[in-house]
């Protein structure tokens, strides 16, 4: 018994990031790709709002964070992460997950894009908004046969990334149910970090090893963080 105290007493001393690192392993990560008409925007970002604040708020919500795209502002992604499969379940049969889908209907372009995933190389905290932080969530594709050589690729990419100067956050998460398709998400302080980043060798090398593979064109897309 003295040395499970003893981790007891540890883990409660720990700060709130390093904790969910101990349940990382049951923690379900969502993103949701939303695109609204382009004349919708405002409404769009209103209701993204109101879902962000709601949902923070549930029992079992580690992340929650809403980015657009830069260059198209109609376009936006849910990056989210919950404790494990009950609180996500929870959080989608909720008052204002339904109610959010339900105001989308007449201004989205197309059905929300939900794809949910497993834990695989992920960040033990989420920076905050910041006016000039670079996001970047990219979709990942390879056939079946390569989802292992893809995996150390992507894993090889993510501790020298993390590495990178004015790098905030670099994280891997795989998909539950194509375990052949992740989404990388990465947080640059500014432009010039990311651009750094998109030179140095370990990113070309990257995508030098990945691109053999791929199953879809690799579409990094920039976006910047809703308050």
């Amino acid at each position: 018994m003295r040395p499970l105290l003893v981790m007891m007493f540890a883990a409660a001393l720990l700060p709130a990031g390093s904790i969910q690192g101990f349940a990382q392993d049951a923690a379900v990560y969502g993103a949701t790709y939303v695109e609204v008409a382009p004349g919708a925007v405002g409404q769009g970002l209103a209701l993204l709002k109101a879902l962000d604040a709601a949902s923070r708020k549930e029992d079992g919500n580690l992340r929650f964070q809403v980015v657009q795209e830069r260059d198209r502002p109609n376009r936006f992604v849910v990056i989210e992460a919950w404790k494990d499969q009950a609180s996500f379940d929870a959080h989608r049969k909720a008052r204002p997950y339904a109610e959010f889908n339900e105001k989308l209907g007449p201004i989205r372009n197309a059905p929300p894009d939900e794809r949910v995933h497993n834990a695989l190389a992920v960040a033990p905290r989420m920076p905050g908004p910041s006016r000039d932080a670079v996001w970047v969530v990219t979709h990942v594709d390879v056939p079946p046969p390569s989802k292992d050589a893809a995996i150390g690729e992507l894993k090889t990419l993510v501790e020298a990334s993390r590495k990178d100067a004015g790098n905030l956050m670099f994280e891997v998460v795989q998909q539950t149910n194509r375990p052949n398709h992740f989404t990388v998400v990465e947080v640059w302080q500014d432009h010039k970090a990311f651009d750094a980043h998109g030179m140095a060798e370990h990113t070309r090398r990257f995508r030098a090893n990945l691109g053999p593979m791929l199953g879809a064109p690799h579409d990094d897309r920039v976006y910047a963080a809703i308050e």
